[in-house]
């Protein structure tokens, strides 16, 4: 079976995706079920094209036993959009931004992060400017989602 791909999008791509993509991808793991996946991040912005995840995000994950030590923030290209099944934005405006940067060939399922985990428009807020409890409070959502998100596609993969 062909590894399902699924694009976490934030701002930046160096707080909410890196970390969203490390709690999916740790996530498979534990279930032994990597390889069933594709699991990537970016940001519709490039102003930290290449940097590391923030320094918060990695401490919070590294706390959960999630490494993003090999992660790098990119900006989202047109093939993304050709490449990912699904691509998840964080915020009502990153999926505004993803929408008009789609091409309109575009046959991605994109959606809100929390519309797909939790059926509703719960957005998963930026902690760029908070402290470390706000790094933890949106590691929290991110892994009730993503559990969520996990066992829809596994259902969909099953049936």
């Amino acid at each position: 079976m062909t590894a399902f791909p699924i694009l976490f999008v934030c701002l930046g791509n160096i707080c909410r995706s890196p970390l969203a993509e490390g709690v999916f991808r740790h996530l498979t793991e534990q279930g032994d079920r990597a390889s069933s996946y594709l699991a990537d991040s970016a940001g519709t912005g490039g102003w930290h094209i290449g940097n590391p995840p923030d320094h918060r995000s990695v401490k919070v994950a590294l706390s959960h036993g999630i490494d993003l030590s090999g992660l790098r923030a990119r900006q989202i290209v047109s093939t993304d959009f050709e490449r990912f099944s699904l691509i998840l934005a964080m915020d009502k405006n990153n999926l505004a931004d993803l929408r008009k940067m789609a091409p309109p060939a575009s046959r991605s399922n994109i959606t809100l992060f929390g519309n797909y985990a939790f059926g509703d428009e719960t957005e998963i807020p930026d902690p760029y400017y908070g402290a470390t409890s706000d790094f933890e409070q949106v590691y929290s959502m991110l892994l009730t989602g993503c559990r969520s998100i996990l066992a829809k596609l596994e259902a969909a993969r099953a049936s």
